[in-house]
């Protein structure tokens, strides 16, 4: 089976370095880099997604997907649209209905961010605050009945911005376990890395 890991936005790859199980049915692990993905693509949601899409479209079934934050939302859109070829879910720090406000707050945020930090993730600024932009209109609430594979909902303690829709996720999906990563805020891959692979490896082998 596969093992897809998809980080956050303003991560790299590299944030699942310390936090993908170190056990040997995991060695098949893929962890893409979002922005490489788009390869040269003008920068939106839409085409990002579909850049996921085709990864995961040449790729043999099951996949088990585990994404945080943006990751996370690509990882449900992924597994709302193909419930067959999804194995499991693990959704960290994810909204399923996307909170403007925090949105629109990140990209002011990002404005005053130096563009050398954008590079840094691969994007430049402009293509990342166009980026949130087009995710502001996301909302999956009526199609989270769709996904029947086990899920795993992880959220840090701290993240507060998240917990809520992370507690609404476990409520709405049948087949879910939520698990608060103690003492972590959002970026729980790079903040508690042992403590999030732990909880990957329960989860995994559990199934």
């Amino acid at each position: 089976m596969k093992f897809i890991y998809l980080h956050g936005l303003g991560q790299t790859a590299g944030s699942w370095e310390k936090a993908v199980p170190p056990l040997g049915l995991f060695q098949d692990a893929i962890c893409p880099d979002l922005s490489k993905l788009l390869a040269g693509a003008p920068v939106s949601y839409d085409a990002l997604y579909s850049s996921f899409c085709a990864l995961c479209d040449g790729l043999e079934a099951p996949l088990n997907l585990c994404g945080l934050s943006l990751g996370g939302t690509l990882a449900l859109h992924y597994a709302i649209e193909h419930p067959l070829k999804v194995n499991s879910l693990v959704l960290i720090a994810a909204q399923y209905k996307m909170p403007k406000a925090l949105l629109a707050f990140q990209n002011m945020v990002f404005r005053f961010m130096k563009r050398s930090m954008f590079r840094q993730m691969g994007f430049e600024k402009e293509d990342l605050i166009r980026l949130c932009k087009t995710m502001m209109e996301l909302d999956f609430s009526g199609s989270l009945g769709q996904i029947s594979c086990p899920v795993l909902i992880v959220c840090g303690e701290k993240d507060k911005a998240n917990l809520r829709a992370s507690q609404e996720l476990f409520r709405a999906l049948p087949h879910s376990m939520l698990q608060v990563i103690p003492g972590a805020g959002h970026e729980v891959n790079i903040e508690s890395p042992e403590k999030l692979s732990a909880a990957l490896c329960d989860f995994y082998l559990g199934q």
